[in-house]
């Protein structure tokens, strides 16, 4: 005699998977960005659990420029710019962010600087 197993067991499996896999992907504070994130204009921007980051605009591997971030619910603020950037871009900066799986968006709060601009809000993706 063949036992079938009930759909409902087979649905609550699937939907504990779903909760679990969501459970562990961050989507606000420090942790939903930490990592090494492209964008489309190819600017790759790493983002350390310990408040700073580097980034490379023009895809040669090389850091162009860095400094420190603090993250409070969805809105980061980057501060103390450092490297081969205008001197607008040196001043603090504020942005609301969203995390979607590997995916980050963010929208502009606060910033002087047209080159950071440019590039955060483009859409994000983890490497």
């Amino acid at each position: 005699m063949k036992t079938q197993t009930p759909l409902y067991v087979v649905l609550l499996c699937i939907i504990a998977a779903l909760l679990n896999g969501c459970a562990t992907t961050q989507h606000s504070g420090p942790q939903a960005l930490v990592g090494t994130w492209t964008n489309s204009l190819g600017t790759a921007w790493t983002i350390k659990a310990d408040g700073t980051f580097s980034v490379d605009l023009n895809k040669d591997g090389k850091t162009d420029a860095w400094g420190k971030y603090t993250v409070a619910g969805d809105t980061i603020t980057i501060s103390d710019g450092r490297g081969k950037i205008p001197k607008a871009c040196k001043a603090p900066a504020t942005y609301h962010f969203t995390r979607t799986a590997d995916t980050l968006h963010f929208t502009l709060v606060k910033d002087g600087c047209k080159l950071r601009i440019k590039n955060v809000l483009q859409d994000w993706h983890k490497k």
